[in-house]
C-alpha cells in the first residue's frame, strides 16, 4: 500500500471540498440564513488543514516506521518504532520520491530506509558501510574500507532472540579518515555463508570469492548491511541502494511497547 499516494489523493480532494466551501458554500449558507453545513461537506472540508499536515510533515520531515524484523540486532530489536529524518539526504517529491533540493548525502556507518531494489513497494532498513567509490571486501565476518581494516573490540556472547542462537557482540568502528562510527554488531561463529554472484545492476563490480566478497560501489550507490550480520539480507546477497531508492535516516526509537527503556536516539 503506497500511503504517500493515498494521503495525497486526500488532500486533494479534501482540500477540493475546503476551497468550495469558502468561495461558494459558505456565501450561499450565509445568504440563506442556514449556519450548518451538509455532513458530507463538515466532514471533508474539516479535515482538510490535518490531512495536509499529516501530508506536509511525512513527505518532507519525519516519518515513523515500525521494525519487522532481527537484521538490525542488537542497535533495532523487532517491534522498536523509529523515526526517520526525511530531509537529511534532500527535500524529493512525494509519491514519485524526486530529488528536488540536494541538501546532503549518507555517511558511513549512517542507519537508512529505503525502497527494496527488487521490489520498491517495500521499505528496508539497513547500515551503510560503503559509499560511492569505495572498495570494500567482507571477510572472515570483518568489513576492510579502502584498503583499511575496520577496527573491532569485544565478543561477549549475545543470545539473539529472534534466531534463538548465541552470537558474538562486536564494537565495529569505522577509521577517523573514514567517518569513525562506531556501533554494535553481532557475528555467529558458528555460520559462514558461500557468497554466489547474483545479477544484479552494477554485479560486475563485484567479485565473489567463497566466504569472502570484494566490490566497488558504483557511483549514485550504497553498500548496505544488517548488524545481524549473519541473519540479514542486504547487498551482499541483492546488490547496491540507488540514491533515488533513499527515504531518510533513521535516529531515534520513540516506542517500543515491550520495553519502553528503548526509547531514545542511537548510533
Amino acid at each position: 500500500m503506497n500511503f504517500a499516494l493515498i494521503l495525497f489523493i486526500l488532500a486533494i480532494i479534501t482540500g477540493i471540498a475546503w476551497v468550495a466551501d469558502k468561495l461558494y458554500f459558505a456565501p450561499q449558507r450565509k445568504a440563506a440564513g442556514i449556519e450548518r453545513m451538509p455532513l458530507w461537506l463538515e466532514y471533508s472540508a474539516s479535515f482538510f488543514p490535518v490531512i495536509l499536515a499529516v501530508f506536509i510533515l511525512r513527505s518532507f520531515l519525519i516519518e515513523p516506521f515500525k521494525i519487522p524484523s532481527g537484521s538490525m540486532i542488537p542497535t533495532l530489536q523487532i517491534g522498536d518504532f523509529i523515526v526517520v529524518n526525511k530531509y537529511t539526504y534532500g527535500i524529493r517529491l512525494p509519491v514519485i520520491n524526486q530529488k528536488i533540493i540536494d541538501i546532503g548525502t549518507p555517511k558511513r556507518g549512517d542507519v537508512v530506509v529505503f525502497r527494496y531494489p527488487k521490489d520498491q513497494s517495500v521499505d528496508y532498513i539497513k547500515r551503510v558501510i560503503a559509499i560511492p567509490g569505495d572498495d570494500i571486501l567482507y571477510e572472515d565476518k570483518k568489513v576492510t574500507i579502502n584498503g583499511k581494516l575496520l577496527q573491532y573490540t569485544g565478543g561477549a556472547p549475545y543470545l539473539d532472540p529472534e534466531s534463538m542462537r548465541y552470537a558474538k557482540l562486536f564494537q565495529e568502528s569505522f577509521p577517523a579518515d573514514l567517518g569513525g562510527n562506531a556501533h554494535e554488531i553481532l557475528n555467529d561463529p558458528d555460520r559462514s555463508t558461500i557468497y554466489q554472484g547474483e545479477s544484479f545492476p552494477g554485479s560486475e563490480n563485484c567479485q565473489y570469492q567463497g566466504t569472502a566478497l570484494r566490490c566497488k560501489v558504483p557511483a549514485g550507490h550504497y553498500f548496505v548491511m544488517g548488524d545481524n550480520r549473519d541473519n540479514s539480507l542486504d547487498s551482499r546477497f541483492w546488490g547496491f541502494v540507488p540514491d533515488q531508492n533513499l527515504v531518510g535516516r533513521a535516529f531515534f526509537i520513540w516506542l517500543n511497547m515491550g520495553s519502553l527503556g528503548r526509547i531514545g536516539s542511537f548510533q
